[in-house]
């Protein structure tokens, strides 16, 4: 199933270049960690249920909804060439998370039963040129609630 997306992928993405309406090298990269992520998560057991979802209310997007067991896991993941700058999870801001939380409260309003155990994780991926790729999973990464730092 992996590779068929791949190339389905591929298949897409020469026709948007021949459109001219590929994306940025840097949004490449960007897409290819999300479809990396989904196939690392169900590889370990998580059902996947959205993937790049949007609320109409809302700007931004949840990169993967998973359930692990009994758990909702609104997943954000960040993809990096290289390790040289910061860590990829250090993108996950407080401006990002608080977006986060805003469009994973109207993913909740949708469900049947909203007294269901959520967390937040992100995942950092590392495509180094000459190394296989790196992942880094960090589940319960941040709260519904902000905590303040001293």
């Amino acid at each position: 199933m992996e590779s068929t997306v791949q190339a389905l992928d591929r298949i897409a993405d020469r026709a948007a270049t021949r459109r001219k309406t590929a994306p940025a090298p840097h949004l490449k990269t960007g897409i290819e960690g999300e479809r990396v992520a989904f196939f690392w998560l169900m590889r370990r057991g998580y059902v996947v249920v959205a993937r790049d979802w949007h609320s109409s209310r809302a700007p931004g997007d949840l990169d993967l909804i998973a359930w692990q067991g009994q758990t909702l896991c609104f997943v954000e993941v960040k993809t990096r060439t290289t390790r040289a700058v910061a860590p990829a999870q250090m993108a996950v801001d407080y401006r990002k998370r608080r977006v986060l939380r805003r469009l994973a409260r109207h993913y909740m309003r949708q469900l049947p039963n909203r007294e269901v155990d959520t967390r937040f994780d992100i995942l950092s991926i590392y495509f180094e040129r000459d190394k296989p790729t790196d992942f880094e999973h960090f589940p319960a990464a941040f709260s519904w609630a902000e905590v303040e730092q001293r």
